[in-house]
């Protein structure tokens, strides 16, 4: 007599999802995602790939971490603002404030009297005490939508005098002269790639002018023979000057000396400056607008302010990064680099792998040609590809046949966890780790 098919007994979907771990798996992922877990299983049992006992375990062992697909990364690169990895990391503070404006909140709305209010407006009166030369301000969706907006608002269907040095590439192939001439605005370029001077600008003058653009290259340096005018200069030109500073630093910072800040350029007579909020300011992805009132007003009436307003979540992180603690990226770019040695040598002694200087860099097109001093643990290159894979993903720098743990980016407190991560990408490479530095 032959033995029962065992397939018989794989039970039914229905009684899966009852089962306690994975009902309480429905409640946290939803059903669809549990489902497919389900029927995965069951094919398998089907196949005769597991038993029909074993269903549930292999639903439970299948079933994601978490519903979105983005996966949390431990940043070894030494890139402060690494676009790739979502540029900066929320603080605490940040990150309690978007879990509270998750649910109804008053974003525009006045609890006191019962009326409507304006939009996020404790978070622009953040970013005006935060820039006391600033008289409004107004957030956007992104740096390019803040630059596209005053543009657009200053100079549709007129122009826009700007320099040949600063007509730039952003990023993933949108360039500076494409973006904004994509709103009816005409550009009007003077000066030469190398050099420009006030006289080009005041040829260039007349009552076609919208306003002139001084757009800050962040990603590139031109030296040499080279020649700019500064926004004092530029002010004096009875036009409005619209300044995009790229990076978002809102003042100046003695480590980033060449990196142009909001509170100067206003205080230099700009009308309006233009940033990013997810680069050194350290808060969500935003674009900010700073400057005259009048102006600022413009920009919040256009249409086309409408279609770039920002959310409640973004309100929420914007205001407790300007109001809270230093965030990360703050902290990663003043990182001591005695502190950072002495954790890469406690790191490289439990690998038995040796620890070298590593320069640092500001990344997201800030501080071009800034190095900040660090340390990093050098294992072998083949390590990378384990790190990238574990089940804490670990992305470091491959460099010179190496593979650099830098741990600028690493809070301190992330030690323990991401030795693991070495030990476990250690263990799935033969080489071994190296017995001296690069």
């Amino acid at each position: 007599m032959q033995p029962p098919d065992d397939r018989r007994r794989i039970p039914r979907t229905d009684a899966v999802l009852a089962e306690e771990r994975v009902a309480r798996a429905v409640g946290r992922l939803g059903v669809t995602a549990v489902k497919a877990a389900v029927t995965a299983a069951q094919a398998r049992a089907r196949a005769g790939e597991i038993a029909a006992a074993d269903v549930v375990d292999e639903v439970v062992a299948r079933l994601p971490a978490r519903t979105t697909s983005l996966r949390p990364v431990l940043n070894a690169t030494g890139v402060v603002l690494h676009t790739n990895l979502g540029r900066a990391p929320l603080s605490s503070a940040a990150l309690e404030a978007v879990n509270a404006a998750a649910a109804y909140v008053d974003v525009e709305f006045d609890v006191d009297t019962g009326q409507r209010a304006r939009r996020g407006r404790a978070t622009l009166a953040a970013l005006t005490q935060a820039v006391p030369a600033a008289q409004a301000a107004l957030v956007v969706n992104n740096g390019a939508a803040a630059l596209l907006l005053a543009t657009t608002a200053l100079a549709a269907g007129r122009e826009v005098v700007v320099s040949r040095g600063e007509m730039v590439e952003i990023g993933d192939g949108f360039r500076l002269p494409d973006l904004i001439t994509s709103a009816g605005a005409r550009l009007r370029e003077v000066g030469t790639t190398n050099r420009t001077v006030l006289g080009d600008y005041a040829e260039a003058i007349s009552a076609e002018t919208g306003c002139v653009l001084k757009v800050h290259p962040s990603n590139f340096r031109v030296e040499g023979f080279t020649s700019a005018v500064g926004v004092d200069e530029l002010a004096g030109l009875g036009v409005p000057v619209v300044v995009d500073i790229g990076s978002g630093l809102l003042r100046p910072d003695s480590l980033l000396p060449d990196e142009p800040d909001a509170r100067t350029a206003l205080l230099a007579g700009a009308a309006l400056v233009t940033c990013s909020g997810d680069k050194l300011l350290g808060g969500p992805q935003a674009g900010l607008v700073l400057g005259r009132a009048d102006l600022v007003e413009t920009l919040r009436r256009h249409p086309m302010a409408r279609a770039l307003r920002v959310d409640k979540l973004t309100l929420a992180a914007l205001e407790a990064t300007l109001r809270g603690p230093r965030p990360p990226a703050e902290q990663y770019l003043h990182a001591d680099e005695p502190a950072l040695r002495r954790r890469a040598e406690r790191l490289g002694q439990a690998l038995d792998a040796p620890v070298v200087p590593s320069a640092g860099v500001v990344g997201g097109g800030g501080a071009p040609g800034v190095q900040l001093a660090g340390w990093a643990v050098a294992v072998p290159e083949a390590w990378a590809a384990h790190l990238r894979s574990g089940d804490l993903c670990v992305v470091a720098r491959l460099e010179r046949g190496q593979c650099l743990v830098d741990l600028r980016c690493i809070p301190p407190e992330s030690d323990a966890l991401l030795l693991t991560a070495l030990l476990a990408a250690r263990d799935l490479d033969p080489c071994g780790p190296p017995t001296e530095a690069p």
